[in-house]
């Protein structure tokens, strides 16, 4: 039987019965109405470096966390200091603010990024509990052609269309599940041919990956996925719907051998 907590304005997150977690808390492209206005970019501008859709591929399992508001307000992955783009460099060159962001307001959004991680804490928690171990599948998505919407893509040596990223993990624990969900996803007809799936290419994992090893260590396996925006065009943020349901359906028939795998790592048939 599953519930379902949310904070309205930042979060949703829905506990199920499963040991599978699927997060996308970059999803979000709200912004609070009192700092609605001290924003120096566009909305469109905000879109394009947040993850849109991935909020859609956390249906593959019940227990659920999205993010509603924009990572230009508040970064859910990144570390409490860094959660709030102050500088330019804080995000891609971009002047996220007309003035500087008053203390008040950021103290406004800080509660919000603690009340999360105190949540996420509880549900991985009662999972631990449960299950013994868990795994999360923490959604993202990634931009490859940064030059303008007419530039070349970037070099797919460099830039896979998914990214594994397995950052501070026991790996040699988590091997099998590490594979298990790389050859699955690598298997899949994707429109009749194979997606092409690395291990730490672009992004090895950012915080809120790194938080959940830190907080639970060896019991704990979180694969950073990172689909470069191939199924959309990342400039205008419109969708190619058909591949946002390949994904999906995808990243769903990964299920199965990661959870056989989770139950051999863990000893818990």
């Amino acid at each position: 039987m599953e519930h379902t907590k949310i904070d309205s304005t930042y979060y949703t997150i829905t506990r199920g019965d499963s040991p599978l977690v699927a997060t996308a808390i970059h999803s979000g492209h709200e912004v609070r109405h009192n700092i609605s206005n001290l924003f120096a970019l566009a909305a469109e501008e905000r879109l394009r470096e947040e993850d849109p859709f991935t909020d859609h591929w956390v249906e593959i399992t019940d227990n659920r966390i999205i993010g509603h508001n924009s990572r230009f307000e508040l970064d859910l992955n990144r570390s409490r200091d860094k959660a709030i783009y102050l500088k330019p460099e804080d995000a891609w060159g971009l002047n996220v603010w007309k003035e500087e962001l008053s203390k008040e307001f950021a103290e406004e959004s800080l509660a919000h990024y603690d009340r999360f991680y105190a949540d996420v804490k509880q549900l991985l928690t009662e999972i631990q509990k449960k299950h013994g171990c868990f795994i999360v599948y923490d959604l993202h998505s990634y931009n490859h052609k940064r030059d303008g919407a007419e530039s070349p893509e970037a070099d797919p040596q460099q830039n896979p269309e998914v990214n594994i990223g397995t950052g501070n993990m026991n790996r040699q624990k988590w091997a099998p599940v590490v594979d298990a969900f790389t050859n699955s996803l690598q298997s899949y007809n994707y429109h009749g041919r194979q997606l092409d799936v690395r291990e730490n290419v672009k992004f090895e994992g950012g915080h809120f990956m790194r938080w959940i090893h830190d907080n639970f260590g060896d019991n704990a396996c979180v694969l950073s996925i990172e689909f470069k925006k191939f199924f959309m065009d990342e400039w205008t943020g419109k969708p190619d719907y058909v591949q946002v349901e390949e994904i999906k359906k995808a990243l769903q028939q990964t299920i199965k051998p990661v959870l056989t795998a989770m139950h051999e790592v863990c000893r818990i048939l």
